[in-house]
């Protein structure tokens, strides 16, 4: 699809880079949104989500934190204030993220009952009043990320009237994760993938709104995938798709970005994550909090269980189990590829 209105293609990709890795609470930190930029250089990175009473209430510094390195890199804030999001926002943008994201699709019991995430899919018009809030308040884009609805709402027409008025408050795109939440009944982990999913919702909800940036997410496992979508859709979202297997972003720059670079090996991301996985440990940062996402780079090749076991041994033994799990890994692929 092409861009709304009269953007030129240059200014709509950086409204609407065209693959982004999900917000995933307990899996996109600083550590993990490293690995996947040493594997993609322009695929755009979400933080986890933050709440902006905890910015308002906490160390902001250290929940921002982030590296150069991490940019295009979007801040996710969780809220239902419209004051205290345009803060959140603003704060976000003097640290220097690209982009702000506000969290209507978390369907967790502790969202619910502060009232964000999924629950603010019954009440659009207060997430519509934060986003206006927030685009007051800043310069760069503010986003919004939703289901396409939750418990017994019709799903086209919930989200549909969401996407209108969250899109006239002056929402830049929205995401939608094309399953239902269920508030009652229905944990999180049964949230992602018992609810079935319903593409045509998201691919209808762009074609009725043309001018709307629309992304959609949930159950995208490969590039294919993502190619196939992109032609209902401006963008996908990838969540555990990538978790699983963060090697399937390494061809995301060329087929989608127009890269003309050779992606890089398993063995030139590891030399470029070393020295940060260095420097974290020299911070203070658990080793094994550091390297935990790093566990599947090698998911489906031979060599995998190597790699993990060797990831194992980093509070033990540094970097350098790294190094040796790297040395077995390739190793175990030679051989399977000279048998």
């Amino acid at each position: 699809m092409t861009g709304p209105g009269t953007d030129s293609a240059q200014d709509f990709e950086r409204r609407c880079p065209p693959v982004s890795v999900a917000p995933m609470m307990d899996v996109t930190d600083q550590h993990t949104r490293w690995l996947y930029r040493a594997i993609s250089k322009y695929t755009l990175l979400y933080t986890e989500m933050v709440t902006a009473h905890a910015l308002h209430k906490g160390d902001a510094d250290w929940l921002l934190a982030y590296t150069d390195v991490e940019h295009p890199i979007a801040l996710q804030l969780g809220g239902d204030d419209p004051q205290l999001l345009a803060w959140a926002a603003k704060l976000g943008e003097s640290h220097g993220y690209d982009e702000v994201n506000i969290n209507v699709g978390c369907p967790s019991p502790r969202v619910k009952k502060g009232n964000f995430g999924a629950c603010l899919m019954l009440t659009p018009e207060v997430v519509a009043e934060c986003v206006a809030e927030m685009k007051a308040a800043v310069a760069i884009p503010v986003t919004v990320k939703c289901r396409i609805g939750v418990d017994d709402q019709d799903g086209p027409a919930t989200v549909h009237r969401f996407t209108e008025l969250v899109t006239l408050a002056g929402a830049d795109r929205v995401t939608v994760h094309a399953r239902k939440a269920w508030l009652n009944g229905l944990s999180p982990k049964e949230n992602r993938n018992i609810p079935p999913l319903n593409y045509g919702i998201v691919h209808d909800l762009a074609r009725a709104f043309p001018n709307v940036v629309t992304e959609i997410n949930g159950g995208i496992q490969t590039l294919d995938e993502v190619a196939n979508h992109l032609e209902h859709v401006d963008a996908v979202m990838i969540g555990r798709g990538v978790w699983h297997r963060p090697w399937m972003l390494v061809d995301a720059d060329r087929r989608f970005f127009g890269s003309t670079e050779a992606p890089p090996s398993r063995r030139e991301v590891v030399e470029r994550w070393v020295p940060f996985v260095e420097r974290q440990i020299a911070r203070g940062h658990k080793p094994q909090h550091v390297v935990r996402h790093a566990s599947p780079l090698f998911a489906g090749c031979h060599g995998s269980k190597l790699w993990k076991r060797a990831l194992a041994e980093v509070r033990l033994h540094g970097v350098q189990a790294i190094w040796k799990g790297l040395e077995a890994a390739e190793a175990a692929q030679q051989k399977w590829s000279a048998a």
